[in-house]
């Protein structure tokens, strides 16, 4: 079963998707915890903790996975799109040979 299929059945079993600025909150509160996870992992503040790391990673993911749900996107493709666009942008700039 594809990662957001299984998010959206699980929320509709949950009631529903929330609004779209509720979903947003989520995603920075998990992007925050996300950080907090790293900042631990690399030393700067906490003790690392590689599953806690890997918790919150998902976390973010499954936020991500929501939004995308609600608006009717599909993630695999989006992820795709931005890769080729960096490719396109960022491979082209570092090796500009003229």
């Amino acid at each position: 079963m594809r990662p957001q299929t299984e998010v959206d059945e699980l929320i509709e079993r949950m009631g529903g998707y929330w609004s779209p600025f509720q979903m947003l909150a989520a995603l920075v509160e998990e992007v925050g915890e996300l950080a907090d996870a790293m900042l631990a992992f690399e030393g700067v503040k906490g003790r690392a903790d590689k599953a806690n790391l890997e918790e919150e990673l998902g976390d973010a993911l499954f936020a991500l996975a929501c939004i995308a749900n609600f608006y009717g996107f599909d993630m695999e493709e989006a992820l795709h799109k931005s890769v080729e666009k960096y490719r396109k942008r960022d491979l082209n700039k570092r090796f500009d040979v003229r």
